[in-house]
């Protein structure tokens, strides 16, 4: 047995931390431990912070409308929209969507997405991938909030779990998920909700607002007493977080999209801040918010976008107030994450509640179709260029390949490195449940 004494600081088997790093380093090629972390980190294998961003498309659109049209069908059914082509063979896409036809390689059209138990609006399961069906008590909880509980903050600084939404005046439509059984320590932090006075710093005047660095310079003493005094060890969970953001500007600099290169702003664009209807704002800015969130280290980012909901003048609504807008937006996020290189790391889902039937009303307008709706995917390292899934000539049923809800939540989790098999999260009784029912991740994708 090598017995190696230390000096006068000793670990318990009396060998010396220093000692102990220079036994390491002759069995590593005279490497240091921190040259092997840097070795490490240059070789790619140190693991890098994954995360999703989810955007809920409130009063489900029409894919049909959008990349599913139905050229053969009856004119009652296939409307007015026109497709066309993308660099992707067999993928035609609708002619107001050209900016998301130019990134066909990109993103992953689903076209045959189910689960949904009735035709009520409820953007419940867009978060959770499950039905309101005989919940637990408390409920089921958000994706976010699920992610919040088992993997917690990638910095302690931002929130895991942000959601960019006002309030709508139907509430499912300015929901950013719930955290149902999980309780409100792993509630979605909204800065544009009741959560942004937390973010107010009260007793604080001007004249020390304005002195940035003695404002610092205070919050540093201030979290240093706390933490050598133990009290940060008594905070609930969320006290803590909101100690956490008021001590760091690193939140605070991830919302101010001043400090974003105006190039890039500009080509986001702005959008319409205002809620739409009874429904959510068709804000462009806030996909670069959700980037730019990722980038500082929140882990599920969730925004509504506008109403989709046209029960009359369908196809006015989606070309003069959606369609335009939606397609910038994502499209020059989905370019964004491959230009700063975050493709493999940041997952990108667009979807709503349901799907819109396959004839045109009366009003020129498309009603509520749960049969089969439609979603998208881009991002997250997946196997992009394609399309999968299927619709009947009409547009009315599934034709190919089923995808429901479930999947796509379980291939949200295996890309976020969470072992859905395993992982469990426990109700307000204490019983365990799954992160999904019986589903696995998309062959197809990853």
């Amino acid at each position: 047995m090598l017995s190696i004494l230390g000096p006068e600081t000793q670990l318990c088997d009396r060998v010396s931390r220093r000692e102990i790093l220079k036994i390491g380093a002759l069995g590593l090629g005279g490497l240091t431990l921190p040259q092997l972390l840097q070795a490490e980190s240059n070789s790619g294998q140190s693991k890098r912070q994954k995360a999703v961003i989810m955007i809920y498309m409130c009063g489900a659109p029409s894919h049909q409308d959008m990349y599913d049209l139905k050229m053969d069908a009856p004119s009652e059914i296939r409307g007015e929209f026109r497709p066309v082509n993308t660099q992707v063979p067999g993928f035609q896409i609708c002619e107001h969507l050209p900016k998301l036809g130019k990134i066909a390689d990109k993103i992953i059209p689903l076209r045959s997405v189910h689960g949904s138990p009735n035709g009520a609006h409820d953007s419940f399961i867009c978060y959770t991938g499950r039905t309101t069906r005989n919940q637990p008590a408390g409920g089921w909880p958000a994706i976010g909030s699920v992610v919040s509980k088992l993997q917690g903050p990638a910095n302690p600084a931002v929130p895991p779990f942000v959601g960019l939404s006002p309030d709508a005046r139907h509430p499912p439509y300015g929901s950013p998920g719930l955290p149902g059984f999980l309780g409100v320590s792993h509630a979605a932090f909204r800065p544009s909700g009741p959560a942004r006075k937390n973010m107010v710093l009260n007793g604080i005047d001007a004249t020390r607002l304005d002195d940035r660095k003695q404002l610092l310079a205070s919050f540093d003493q201030f979290k240093r007493e706390a933490d050598s005094s133990g009290s940060m060890v008594g905070m609930d969970d969320m006290n803590e977080q909101v100690f956490n953001i008021l001590t760091s500007n690193r939140l605070v600099n991830a919302l101010d999209l001043s400090q974003e290169d105006p190039a890039t702003r500009a080509r986001y664009g702005k959008g319409d801040p205002k809620n739409f209807g009874d429904g959510a704002p068709r804000n462009l800015e806030h996909f670069l918010m959700a980037r730019r969130l990722v980038e500082a280290g929140a882990r599920i980012v969730t925004l509504n976008f506008g109403r989709w909901d046209f029960h009359s003048n369908n196809f006015s609504g989606l070309k003069n107030t959606h369609l335009p807008l939606f397609d910038q937006g994502l499209a020059t996020l989905i370019e964004d994450l491959h230009e700063r290189g975050m493709a493999d790391d940041v997952a990108v889902v667009a979807w709503g509640e349901f799907g819109r039937t396959p004839k045109i009303n009366k009003d020129a307008g498309r009603d509520h179709w749960p049969a089969v709706g439609g979603g998208l995917l881009a991002g997250g390292g997946f196997k992009t260029g394609q399309v999968i899934g299927s619709t009947d000539r009409l547009g009315a049923q599934i034709a190919d390949r089923p995808i429901h809800f479930g999947e796509v939540f379980a291939t949200l989790y295996h890309h976020l490195g969470i072992d859905y098999t395993a992982a469990s999260i426990q109700d307000l009784s204490g019983r365990p449940h799954y992160l999904v029912d019986n589903y696995s991740p998309m062959p197809e994708v990853i």
